[in-house]
């Protein structure tokens, strides 16, 4: 029997929990080129008295700001959330630190998360 020579898809993840900064790294491969959809998850708690309260999200790729949004928090008593998306080609041999950082006022970290999906090529 013949092994399968397409690569299984790689996924990622870090979730950071409560903790404002989140760190995910992956590595880099020397047989392929790979495409990733990374998505970063940023849930807050609102308190019932949210006047005031909001939550930001700062995405870097390897030590870039990609992406900064702040925002007030809705949802006084439940939660609010902010999530990032971007789909990112590493080429063969390199590899991808995504550095999460989420600040609050007047809310709390829920949870912070980030995951990588690889996307392979399909075949003709």
């Amino acid at each position: 029997m013949k092994p399968d020579p397409t690569p299984q898809p790689e996924t990622w993840q870090t979730d950071a929990g409560n903790d404002p900064v989140a760190v995910l790294t992956i590595p880099g491969l020397l047989s392929r080129a790979r495409v990733f959809d990374i998505a970063v998850t940023l849930c807050v708690d609102v308190p019932a008295d949210a006047a005031g309260a909001w939550h930001e999200l700062r995405v870097e790729l390897d030590g870039q700001q990609q992406w900064s949004r702040r925002i007030p928090s809705h949802n006084p008593g439940e939660t609010d959330s902010l999530e990032y998306h971007q789909r990112v080609r590493l080429e063969t041999e390199q590899a991808l630190r995504v550095r999460a950082v989420a600040k609050v006022k007047g809310s709390r970290v829920r949870r912070l998360l980030v995951e990588a999906q690889e996307e392979l090529a399909r075949a003709p």
